[in-house]
């Protein structure tokens, strides 16, 4: 396989199903759901737009099974009370160009979105900016069914395939971190049982979904915080995750608690987390996707010929440029263009990324870059305004149209 070319070929997973190609869009919260928790046609467009820019697999981020415990009031909401038809309509435009669309299985726990939730973790805290009551034992072992619910949902959909979410800082990465699991029960103390509540949910989303649908994990090298989740920690959830029926282990890193430092905004150069990526391969036979730093086609070849990875997850690239992989093929635009932002607040990149992708989404972007301030003004507001349509539609728990 000649390097130039890598990128380009196929890879089938343990499942079955085939990708035709190495690179994903790696999950975001897109923050493109109308407030009911259904997509809307500009999160419709987005997508069908990267389908129809070359991607072998895109991921929809944080996609909740319970709408108490959302990240923001644009996630998506897919449950026995959703409407199924709009699911469909995202799965097939999303999914069209021989794209595999899939959703990302997300539970924000201790960092759901406070005003539209009352946020729960492993343990109780009470942090500047961060505030959650601790799980019950009965509400933690209801959360496995709640993932393959979504999931089993996912598939009658149409969607390709599920991605569980135990990174970031959300709530399986919590029960991992033994800086937010204070528990002495069977989910707390030990790696073993702080990866529990992961191992048991994939078990009951595989149950869900049959032996041929694609389920992949997201999970942080480490959390990148004093006396949190550390590598040698995931180098033990690597080496249990090969001895499930996972089809792919998406490594990434970070967290998104108030005041930690952003991967994603940091300044290193090429991808983040590629030396954890050989450590993990030497401990797992499973496909690896590396998610995190991939500005050029070099940096993306280099990472699958190595043998790092098996397939590589872009997501701020694709935002600068939805057809990025088909001009790679094409030996076009080998290296985007990426906007520089001096001083920016925190959240304040992620907010601009944001709104490009509602351009993006309404065939509107153009090549000049807009304003920092404007950006996450206009995401600010759209927050608040769809926070009064979640709280009134979820307040009357609508039932759908299945």
């Amino acid at each position: 396989m000649q390097q130039r070319g890598i990128l380009f070929e196929p890879l089938e997973l343990p499942c079955g199903t085939t990708l035709k190609n190495r690179i994903a869009k790696s999950a975001m919260s897109d923050s493109l759901g109308d407030g009911t928790g259904h997509p809307t046609a500009e999160q419709i467009r987005l997508y069908q737009r990267w389908a129809e820019g070359g991607l072998a697999v895109s991921i929809i981020g944080e996609v909740q099974g319970n709408a108490d415990y959302a990240e923001k009031p644009g996630n998506l909401v897919l449950n026995e009370a959703s409407g199924l038809d709009r699911f469909r309509e995202l799965a097939e435009r999303g999914g069209a160009n021989g794209t595999q669309l899939w959703l990302q299985l997300g539970h924000a726990g201790a960092i759901a979105y406070p005003p539209t939730s009352d946020p729960k973790g492993p343990s109780a805290l009470d942090l500047p900016g961060l505030r959650c009551a601790e799980l019950t034992i009965d509400e933690i072992h209801q959360l496995p069914s709640e993932f393959a619910g979504t999931a089993r949902l996912a598939r009658r959909a149409g969607f390709g395939g599920v991605q569980i979410h135990a990174a970031h800082g959300f709530l399986l990465s919590q029960f991992l971190s033994p800086l937010f699991n204070k528990r002495s029960d069977e989910y707390g103390g030990a790696i073993a049982n702080r990866m529990r509540l992961l191992l048991e949910a994939i078990e009951a989303t595989r149950a869900a979904v049959g032996p041929d649908f694609p389920i992949a994990v997201k999970l942080n090298s480490s959390d990148q915080l004093e006396g949190g989740f550390a590598e040698e920690d995931a180098l033990e959830v690597v080496t249990a995750l090969n001895r499930t029926s996972v089809d792919l282990i998406d490594i990434s890193g970070g967290t998104y608690f108030p005041g930690a430092k952003s991967a994603s905004d940091g300044a290193g150069r090429g991808p983040y987390f590629l030396k954890f990526a050989m450590r993990a391969r030497a401990v797992t036979t499973k496909p690896l996707m590396l998610t995190g730093g991939f500005k050029t086609r070099t940096q993306a070849e280099d990472a699958v010929a190595s043998g790092a990875a098996d397939i590589v997850g872009l997501a701020r690239a694709l935002v600068l440029e939805p057809s990025l992989p088909d001009l790679w093929k094409a030996d076009q635009k080998p290296e985007p263009v990426f906007p520089r932002f001096a001083q920016a607040p925190e959240g304040g990149i992620t907010a601009w990324y944001t709104m490009r992708l509602t351009e993006i989404g309404a065939d509107k972007e153009t090549p000049v870059f807009g304003d920092l301030g404007q950006a996450i003004r206009d995401y600010e507001a759209r927050d608040k305004s769809r926070a009064e349509v979640w709280l009134r539609h979820f307040a009357n728990d609508v039932v759908g149209q299945t």
